[in-house]
């Protein structure tokens, strides 16, 4: 019989598109006063790995990921996720999105992105939120899986993604207030 243990706190992390980088440093602002200072805030980068979003949002996206200094629980992540779609309906222009931020965490085993978006990888959470399983952490990597979304899989992505792993398993060794 497996008996349940105490889960671990989770590293939060947000994928941040926009059009404009000053929509990129707004939203930025916005999520550090609902979930504290970021940690970590990728350069600037094109999102290019699909032009899915073209019709809603335009060409020529610009991408940042960020990481939070405050570790999480897992169970959280459904309501971070609703509170993000609610950002952003109230930075749409005329019911168009404007900024997508999709928000996951870090783990010591994988990293996990929520979606309202159900499919075969996707076990639901509950208020209409799934957990979509991106990445695995394997042989001291990250590695992507068939389904994984092509720019989590790029190369450059993985060694960014490890770095914020790094820094929480450091976070782990401290004592923590959640």
């Amino acid at each position: 019989m497996s008996k349940p243990n105490p889960v671990e706190p989770v590293k939060l992390v947000f994928s941040i598109f926009a059009k404009e980088t000053s929509l990129l440093n707004e939203t930025i602002k916005i999520l550090s006063s609902e979930y504290g200072q970021p940690d970590f805030v990728s350069e600037e980068m094109l999102f290019d790995y699909t032009n899915y979003y073209s019709a809603e949002m335009g060409e020529n996206l610009v991408r940042r990921f960020l990481s939070m200094e405050k570790l999480i629980r897992p169970e959280e992540l459904p309501d971070i996720k609703l509170a993000t779609n609610s950002i952003e309906d109230r930075l749409a222009l005329d019911i168009r999105r404007q900024v997508n931020i999709d928000p996951g965490y870090i783990s010591k085993a994988h990293l996990i992105l929520a979606t309202g978006k159900a499919y075969t990888h996707r076990p639901y959470l509950r208020d209409g939120i799934y957990a979509d399983l991106t990445l695995i952490y394997q042989g001291k990597k990250f590695c992507s899986l068939p389904w994984t979304y092509p720019d989590y899989a790029d190369e450059k992505q993985l060694l960014m993604l490890g770095k914020i792993r790094n820094r929480y398993l450091l976070q782990l060794k401290m004592p923590q207030q959640l």
